[in-house]
């Protein structure tokens, strides 16, 4: 039997089509995160540098939550796949 999310075999993966796009979220957060980091060495406006901290903590979080739904949808289209819940809890509750 298939084991998906299961604590004994070590959990989900996805496959690089599958991850492109929270990565491409991610790349797009890394790209902003530079930005802000600039607007503070360079001594810019705070209000801004926070409003755009916000903008990229909220492009991690979508990155996370995509990946694990895309995880869980990969694992709930395997038949006969066991989830180990409190992975999965744990994982979610992560992302808070």
């Amino acid at each position: 039997m298939a084991d998906c999310l299961d604590s004994k075999m070590g959990g989900m993966q996805l496959t690089p089509e599958e991850a492109k796009p929270s990565v491409t979220r991610l790349k797009r957060a890394k790209g902003q995160l530079e930005a802000v980091i600039r607007m503070l060495e360079e001594g810019q406006e705070c209000e801004d540098a926070v409003m755009q901290l916000s903008a990229v903590a909220k492009a991690i979080d979508r990155a996370g939550y995509l990946i694990v739904s895309t995880g869980m949808k990969k694992c709930f289209a395997q038949e006969g796949s066991e989830l180990d819940e409190k992975k999965l809890e744990r994982m979610f509750l992560s992302l808070a």
